[in-house]
């Protein structure tokens, strides 16, 4: 597997493309949809679908142009669903203030469900994970997962958002990403790749 990484838009989020050979996931389309654009030329595979971790408005600045244009579904936790039009919920409108423009998708999202999963060519794990947000969800393929904001390198998603709760987040981690090989690769948010056994013994805010 092809594991491409974009740090996108102003917070630069982690946009990944996967890429198996015979076509191409998008996980969190976070922003700058030319340079997502560029990458998928590149690639020359058609999209199978997008992916979504959850549903603040730095994963999916760029969702809405992306799917237009390669006709893919959407992908989200049951809920956020409603989080991809509405600023309020996704964070962007706190920050009209700045200049930031309030960020609507409109897109209808089909819904994850914890399990296996297949979508086109590509299998996979779907895993609940809430607590930096009520329906952020891991995307496990065999050998990596690919974490959202739930853990990072060093570090963990935030909890002073809206309907996040610090508590789910710590067992999140240890009861649904702690219990993987150790040689499984994270791929967050933000920020550098890691390993679940890296973290489990030296994430300063959740050892194993």
């Amino acid at each position: 597997m092809d594991i491409r990484t974009l740090p996108l838009g102003m917070l630069e989020t982690n946009c990944y493309i996967l890429n198996n050979g015979t076509g191409v996931l998008i996980i969190d389309p976070s922003g700058e949809a030319e340079v997502i654009a560029g990458e998928i030329e590149k690639i020359g595979l058609p999209v199978e679908g997008i992916l979504l971790t959850h549903a603040h408005f730095d994963h999916i600045g760029a969702l809405e142009e992306t799917a237009w244009v390669y006709g893919a579904d959407t992908w989200v936790g049951s809920e956020e669903a409603d989080w991809l039009s509405d600023p309020d919920k996704n964070g962007s409108g706190k920050y009209k203030s700045m200049g930031m423009e309030p960020i609507s998708a409109a897109v209808e999202p089909n819904i994850l469900e914890e399990g296996s999963m297949q979508i086109g060519s590509f299998e996979f794990e779907v895993i609940n994970t809430p607590g930096h947000s009520p329906g952020s969800m891991s995307f496990l393929f065999g050998d990596f997962v690919v974490s959202g904001d739930v853990l990072f390198s060093g570090g963990i998603g935030r909890t002073d958002l809206y309907m996040s709760n610090h508590i789910d987040l710590i067992n999140s981690i240890r009861e649904k990403l702690y219990v993987m090989d150790e040689d499984t690769d994270v791929y967050p948010g933000h920020g550098p790749a890691t390993t679940i056994g890296q973290e489990k013994s030296s994430n300063p805010f959740v050892r194993g």
